[in-house]
């Protein structure tokens, strides 16, 4: 049996990678609602707040990989985020990163389309809530179906 503190730093560090990993890891180690919605938001954040500080610096030096080695600027997958952001803005982005993108890949994409690090924090924020909630409650509500 695993110790609590082990149970909620699972949900925690695996939500700062990959969001859909915290509501199913804390529902399986038999967490609460509300303590795995909180970790998850949690986990995610974290990601959103330090990859939204460091985010300039690494579009500088990914810019400057790409001249060395002469990469195209668009690919098709870049062509398709900057269609969304142009559509929905930063709030599209925001709530297509939990489910399809991951925290730091979300926050990163919004700082290679400038958008202020205030902004992609409270877009970033309403999202984690948001799915985190329905992640879980389908996690806590389905999830015995996987054991059967």
């Amino acid at each position: 049996m695993l110790h609590p503190a082990v149970k909620y730093a699972s949900v925690f560090l695996l939500s700062t990678v990959k969001f859909l990993g915290g509501p199913l890891a804390g529902t399986s180690m038999g967490l609460h609602f509300w303590p795995t919605v909180a970790l998850t938001v949690a986990g995610m954040m974290t990601s959103v707040f330090v990859f939204s500080g460091i985010g300039g610096v690494w579009m500088q030096h990914r810019q400057k990989q790409r001249r060395l080695r002469r990469e195209p600027i668009f690919t098709k997958r870049s062509r398709n985020i900057i269609k969304v952001f142009r559509k929905f803005g930063m709030g599209g982005i925001a709530f297509l990163t939990p489910v399809l993108l991951s925290p730091i890949g979300g926050t990163v994409i919004a700082t290679l389309l400038g958008v202020p690090r205030p902004r992609i924090l409270l877009h970033m924020f309403w999202s984690a809530v948001l799915w985190g909630g329905a992640l879980t409650f389908a996690s806590v509500r389905f999830g015995h179906m996987l054991h059967h």
